[in-house]
């Protein structure tokens, strides 16, 4: 088949949508289809549509069924789909679902975040993701939690920072952040935020290769988001064997499960410091949440992703 993957992210943006617009065309094309990924709203003529984002790819999706009506349309829900843009706005948010002959979610927990009415439609592709290339070697003069997310309000990227400040001072914990601001606002936050907190470290953008030697030599990860429609970085960090202490959202226990140890309540510092104290000084503690994260790693192989894909692919045949 032709297949067109239309993202509303630029072709060198690092964000959750083209990383995932990218991931899915390399998958497209192992199985065999000409892929091309496509900026912006313009579907063009293909045999296929896949769209990042029910909401901001809707331009694209009704070019699509307007020229072609009798050709499939697979619609990813993004996070904000999910969990804003259907309530905020609903019109052309759930036109685009209606329209999809498929939708995928990336989290298990996902039909119960949507209307029942597209359950039948809804598939369940986790992200996969590549261990690392050789054992974690953890750093021992500090110890360093990691905050991997771009600098925006979904993200409640300060919340790490927060916590940790509230930590005593015999505390070895340090924040190290890598993501990109999306606003000078941010950027500017987070240097007010380095020179009021020893704890925290921005480090900006990184590259994907600069994030794994942080998961290697990081005690944990903190997922701090107020909405996800299914991390990466989560999945990576499970396969990578670091454990992650998360906020308490339906996102993260889509992937995490509902047994994991290492919940906060969602925006509450306090219940994170609580769980960074358990981490640095209870024993056990952090190889528990590693021990449930384990029961979890087949769900992110990228056998299984290659074959969600063939398998729904086969459906719209």
């Amino acid at each position: 088949m032709n297949i067109t993957v239309i993202s509303p992210a630029a072709k060198r943006s690092r964000s959750g949508n083209r990383v995932t617009a990218v991931r899915w065309a390399r998958i497209l094309r192992d199985l065999g289809h000409r892929v091309r990924v496509e900026d912006g709203q313009k579907s063009h003529g293909a045999d296929l549509l896949v769209a990042i984002h029910a909401y901001r790819s809707a331009q694209a999706i009704d070019e699509w069924i307007s020229s072609s009506p009798d050709r499939p349309l697979v619609v990813l829900l993004a996070g904000t789909d999910i969990y804003r843009f259907q309530h905020s706005h609903a019109d052309i948010t759930l036109a685009s679902m209606f329209a999809a002959h498929r939708l995928v979610g990336l989290h298990d927990d996902v039909s119960d975040d949507i209307p029942a009415q597209f359950h039948a439609k809804l598939r369940i592709i986790h992200q996969s993701a590549a261990p690392l290339p050789r054992p974690r070697h953890i750093a021992r003069r500090h110890f360093d939690i990691c905050v991997v997310g771009h600098l925006r309000d979904e993200k409640d990227p300060f919340r790490a920072a927060r916590a940790a400040a509230q930590l005593p001072v015999s505390s070895r914990i340090r924040i190290v952040h890598l993501g990109k601001a999306h606003s000078e606002h941010y950027a500017q936050a987070a240097r007010d935020e380095m020179s009021v907190n020893a704890r925290y470290h921005w480090r900006g953008e990184v590259a994907g290769a600069q994030v794994r030697r942080v998961f290697a030599r990081c005690q944990a990860m903190v997922m701090s988001s107020v909405m996800e429609g299914g991390a990466n970085v989560v999945s990576e960090a499970i396969v990578a064997g670091l454990p992650v202490l998360a906020s308490d959202i339906s996102g993260n226990r889509g992937l995490l499960g509902a047994g994991h140890p290492a919940y906060y309540r969602v925006e509450d510092s306090i219940d994170l410091a609580r769980l960074m104290t358990r981490a640095e000084t209870e024993v056990g503690f952090l190889q528990s949440v590693c021990a449930h994260a384990d029961t979890r790693q087949h769900l992110f192989s990228a056998q299984r992703e290659r074959a969600a894909w063939a398998a729904l692919l086969d459906e719209l045949r």
